[in-house]
């Protein structure tokens, strides 16, 4: 997988109160990783409200305004588990994607990201994988 996603990027099994919650941690998780610059995930936020980043299927992915690509060092994705869910808008996310694109690359992701997601059987996969690995073996195909 060429790199955008990493174990690293991965957290399993959490319990989050908030949507911002779940923002920034998607976004300091594309940070640590060298993805992004700190400055991305205000961005990030800045985008949640211009319109909701909740796709169906118990999936959201938030990513950064047009304005934060000067943010982005290089493409890449966190994944956040969250059994339990978090509310978006009313809406319950049970996976998060964090995603950042270098050179447009973003539509392609968050393409790729919809089609696996498009089937409710892989997100199902995605809220009960035990481990990361399990996880980058499902989504080995994102790019």
């Amino acid at each position: 997988m060429s790199g955008i996603l990493r174990e690293e990027g991965i957290l399993l099994n959490q319990e989050i109160a908030t949507k911002d919650q779940a923002i920034r941690m998607a976004g300091e998780l594309l940070v640590k990783n060298g993805y992004v610059k700190e400055e991305y995930i205000e961005e990030m936020l800045k985008r949640e409200e211009i319109s909701t980043t909740y796709i169906g299927n118990d999936i959201a992915i938030p990513h950064g305004t047009e304005n934060a690509k000067n943010e982005v060092l290089e493409s890449g994705i966190s994944i956040i588990q969250v059994p339990n869910g978090v509310d978006f808008n009313g809406e319950k996310a049970r996976v998060i994607f964090g995603i950042a694109g270098k050179d447009n690359t973003h539509l392609e992701i968050l393409s790729n990201i919809a089609i696996l997601c498009s089937d409710m059987e892989n997100v199902e996969k995605i809220v009960a994988a035990k481990s990361k690995d399990e996880i980058l073996a499902l989504l080995g195909g994102i790019e």
